[in-house]
């Protein structure tokens, strides 16, 4: 249940990813988050995101989601198997539950 978020740019400028999507993740107010406690302290879609991507990527300092955008500084560098990484969690975060029916 659920449909994939569809990654339409990510561009790594120093420390930043920033990845536009294809889809809304909150209005047009923009939600930060400092730290994993800051973000799991939040039940809002961008809080739940930001968790995820603070647990799924070491060295995450900073998350910030304004509607389609997603921003996230880390202090480590962003190498290709980083930035898959980060994309994957936010492609898949609206996804619930995989159907797990084997492709004939």
């Amino acid at each position: 249940m659920g449909q994939q978020i569809e990654i339409v740019t990510s561009t790594v400028a120093g420390d930043v990813l920033v990845v536009d999507t294809d889809r809304s993740i909150t209005g047009q107010d923009g939600m930060t988050f400092a730290s994993a406690a800051d973000a799991n302290a939040g039940d809002s879609f961008p809080a739940r995101l930001a968790a995820r991507l603070f647990e799924a990527i070491d060295d995450t300092a900073h998350v910030f989601v304004a509607s389609n955008t997603v921003v996230v500084r880390r202090t480590g560098i962003w190498d290709a198997a980083t930035v898959a990484a980060a994309e994957g969690v936010i492609s898949s975060f609206f996804v619930f539950y995989r159907d797990e029916t084997p492709v004939p």
